[in-house]
Formats: structure tokens, C-alpha cells, sequence
């Protein structure tokens, strides 16, 4: 297994889904995991007890990643509590879905500033940390969204679309100093924010999936888990596409 003894991580949108699968991934591997969450106090609360009761090294912080201020702030709690920051995954993320022709300013901005700014705000703030220790792993999440376009999701495609182009760019910025950035880009994974439309379409998204079956929240973590690894240390401004196959006909 891929060992992350000594390394300390942070996670946005920790507490549930997708984010959740990667805490415990990546305290699994032996980090000590910082994660963000928004509102679900109590869920976070009993997440960190579940997890510590194992033996493993889990703190949350209460933040909204659309703040820079919040960012800053999370980010020099786990500095001061660790000593270090070495891994940092962007996985906040929203939808608000709806034609453009009729869609509210609130909606696109709302899902620009959580999924988009939110990335910027974090990734900046771990900058100065991340290269004086000459050393970092900056994984954010995107979407095959990014690339396949979907009726009612111009601004979700627009900010994940832009995360990958952001992870591109940083990663020509920091790669002297050791710091790679990479974005995984999952498919139809089986969490919370997928459950409309799987429960409208379920039969026919597997048939559109190479393997299939949907993704696991573990599939996202497993992938995550390499690129925040030395294992990955020769791979910088990549996407990795965890989708089971399911852009390999398209949409």
C-alpha cells in the first residue's frame, strides 16, 4: 500500500461522499488529515471520533472555501498544529443546476465561488508553506463534466473546466520547488449529489459505462491517494479520468 507516513494533508469538503472516502484513504496511508467542512457540525464531530477510535489522526475545521480569509485561517491552524502542510485536495464542490437562458445570477455564482474560487483560495493559501519546505501535492477535483457537455450545467462545467485549467498552469509555477498539481476528473460516482439523476436514469447511465457499473466514492480516493504519493512525484498538471469509461463514447 502507499505509505504517507509523516505527511500532513488537507481536505475541503471532508465530511461526506467523495471527500470523506479520501480522509479516511489518505489517514489509512498513515497522514495525519485536516478537513474542512461547511455546516454538518455533528457529522464531522462523529466522523473524527469514528476514525480516531482506530488509532488514526483526524482533525476537522469548520470553514466556508469560498472565503479567502477562511482559507488562510485553516490553513495556519494545521500549519501550527503540525508543523507542515504537504497535501492539499480541492474537493468542495456544489451544483446548481438549470438552463442558461433562465438561470439566476445566485446559481452561477454561487458554484463559481464554491468550486472555482474555492480552489484559487486554498491553493494560494498553501503556497508560501508548500514551497519553503520544498515540498507539496496539490490535487483538486474536477469533473468529466470539464470536457463533455451536459444540458443545465454551464456553470458546473465552468468551473471544473477551469480547475483543470488552473491545475495546469500552477503546476508549470511550482514544479521547481517540488510541488506537482493534478486534478482528478470522476465520472458518475454514487454520492449525494448524484442521487437525482441516478434515480431517474440509473439503468441507462450504466449502459453508457465501460464497465458497467457507477463509481465508488473509493474509486476517487484510491486515485487521489497516488497522485498525493511520491510514487506520482514525476507527474504534474495532469487529469486523471476516473469514469469507468463513460467518456470513452461520450455523453
Amino acid at each position: 500500500m502507499l505509505n504517507l507516513e509523516g505527511r500532513v494533508a488537507l481536505v475541503t469538503g471532508g465530511s461526506r461522499g467523495i471527500g470523506k472516502s479520501i480522509v479516511e484513504t489518505l489517514a489509512k496511508a498513515g497522514a495525519k488529515v485536516a478537513f474542512v467542512y461547511r455546516s454538518s457540525k455533528e457529522s464531522a464531530d462523529a466522523m473524527v471520533s469514528e476514525l480516531s477510535e482506530t488509532g488514526l489522526e483526524v482533525l476537522a475545521i469548520q470553514g466556508d472555501v469560498s472565503s479567502k480569509e477562511d482559507a488562510e485561517r485553516i490553513v495556519e491552524e494545521v500549519v501550527n498544529k503540525w508543523e507542515r502542510l504537504d497535501i492539499l485536495v480541492n474537493n468542495a464542490g456544489i451544483i446548481n443546476d438549470g438552463l442558461l437562458a433562465i438561470m439566476e445570477k445566485d446559481a452561477w455564482q454561487s458554484v463559481i465561488d464554491t468550486n472555482l474560487t474555492g480552489v484559487y483560495n486554498f491553493a494560494q493559501s498553501v503556497m508560501r508553506q508548500m514551497m519553503s519546505q520544498r515540498y507539496g501535492r496539490i490535487v483538486n477535483i474536477s469533473s468529466v463534466a470539464a470536457e463533455f457537455g451536459n444540458q443545465g450545467q454551464v456553470n458546473y462545467a465552468a468551473s471544473k473546466g477551469g480547475i483543470q485549467g488552473l491545475t495546469r498552469c500552477l503546476a508549470t509555477e511550482v514544479g521547481r520547488r517540488n510541488v506537482t498539481v493534478n486534478a482528478v476528473a470522476p465520472g458518475f460516482i454514487e454520492t449525494d449529489m448524484t442521487e437525482a439523476v441516478r434515480n431517474a436514469a440509473e439503468g441507462e447511465i450504466k449502459k453508457r459505462i465501460s464497465v458497467r457499473r457507477l463509481g465508488l466514492p473509493e474509486d476517487i480516493a484510491n486515485a487521489v491517494l497516488f497522485l498525493a504519493s511520491d510514487e506520482a512525484s514525476y507527474i504534474t498538471g495532469h487529469v486523471l479520468t476516473v469514469d469507468g469509461g463513460l467518456t470513452l463514447g461520450g455523453f
